[in-house]
């Protein structure tokens, strides 16, 4: 293939796509004409689908036969396509319905996958009538079993000590340092490491299972009408699960926290209760290792959503800082409102909220001196 880059002048053969690199464009024209005769593609109607945090993005293309595909657009210096397609085939086998992989090019980063549809969970949620919801969170739920019964240690990478002590490390670095312009060190850093420490503990003493790692509604789809049913069903009811591709294993809370402590979407606490509760009876009647009592379970729950809260604190800030995606940034208050309601039920998580009280300015300041950056 030759490396020369298309003209400036050119017109591009689909306008609704922009593309930063001009080689990475003339590459991926090649790739989508050897496609594009096996999958029955038109080129001609490419256009954007959607983007995700990282560098992938996506987009969708229509077909002769009137469906539509998904193109993954991952380009290879900044993204591993390999995990995406070993935790697709293990849900698969799982039951879950997730995009098929059609096509790979694995040196170049460019995948073709099932089009699951347009319609997000999130887009259908009625945000002023929770209990309307429960039966999209139920169909949730079922998906989030199947997934857990599936696991087997040493499959997928380990929630182990050392992740999860990165991913809250991301708090102080990016949230508190590079956003708030707090000073990491002194009396903050005394309040962080010992608090820190003790949650990781909490939440590597939950049973292991496969983790999705964002299980919420934005990653979750209702099924498409093309979507065929499986067998013996008249309508597919499953909803699809995009997003997997950073999937471990390790607590069985953190999905369940992640579905109902959303990035995107809040819930009072009668509402997070009642499914919470919904998802332990199915666990526990499916034979997943949750504890017999559920105020437990309950109080394992809040442990690692506060692990996740102060990850993805620090993450939209990252997100925003250092790649320029400030609308992440918009929903960290969603999330100090998680981390300050669960520190304070704990007696040992009361220096936190101490802490970000002051960060946030949410109490007098007292005890702490703020140096800026």
């Amino acid at each position: 293939m030759s490396d020369r880059a298309p003209s400036p002048s050119s017109t591009p053969a689909w306008p609704a796509v922009s593309w930063a690199d001009p080689r990475r464009e003339a590459a991926f024209a090649q790739w989508l004409a050897q496609a594009a005769p096996a999958h029955g593609l038109r080129p001609d109607s490419l256009r954007p689908a959607s983007a995700d945090a990282s560098f992938r993005r996506y987009l969708r293309l229509d077909t002769g036969a009137g469906a539509s595909l998904i193109v993954m657009d991952a380009p290879p210096d900044k993204e591993d396509c390999r995990p995406f397609v070993k935790v697709a085939r293990l849900m698969d086998e799982a039951g879950l319905l997730v995009p098929r992989v059609l096509e790979w090019d694995e040196a170049q980063g460019f995948m073709l996958l099932q089009d699951l549809g347009t319609q997000t969970m999130i887009e259908v949620v009625d945000p002023a009538n929770a209990a309307a919801n429960q039966p999209l969170y139920l169909r949730a739920i079922d998906a989030l079993i199947a997934w857990q019964l599936a696991s087997r240690p040493g499959v997928l990478p380990p929630y182990d000590q050392a992740l999860l002590a990165r991913e809250l490390q991301l708090f102080p670095d990016w949230y508190l340092a590079r956003h708030k312009g707090v000073q990491v060190e002194g009396a903050v850093r005394e309040t962080l490491e010992p608090v820190f420490k003790l949650i990781i503990e909490r939440n590597l003493a939950a049973p292991a299972v496969y983790v999705h790692r964002d299980f919420m509604p934005r990653n979750l789809m209702m099924p498409a009408d093309h979507i065929e049913p499986r067998l013996g069903e008249k309508q597919e009811t499953r909803l699809g699960v995009l997003d997997f591709q950073d999937a471990v294993h390790g607590p069985i809370t953190y999905d369940i926290a992640s579905l109902m402590r959303d990035a995107f979407l809040s819930w009072d606490e009668e509402f997070v209760l009642d499914i919470t509760v919904r998802y332990w009876q199915k666990a526990r009647k499916a034979g997943l290792p949750v504890p017999a009592d559920f105020g437990e379970f309950w109080r394992e729950v809040e442990w690692m959503g506060l692990q996740r809260h102060l990850k993805v604190a620090g993450i939209f800030a990252r997100l925003t800082l250092r790649d320029g995606k400030p609308k992440y940034l918009a929903d960290a208050p969603r999330f100090i409102g998680y981390i300050r309601a669960t520190a304070a039920r704990y007696r040992e998580l009361a220096p936190l909220l101490k802490l970000v009280d002051q960060v946030e300015g949410t109490q007098n300041a007292t005890g702490y001196a703020f140096g800026r950056v």
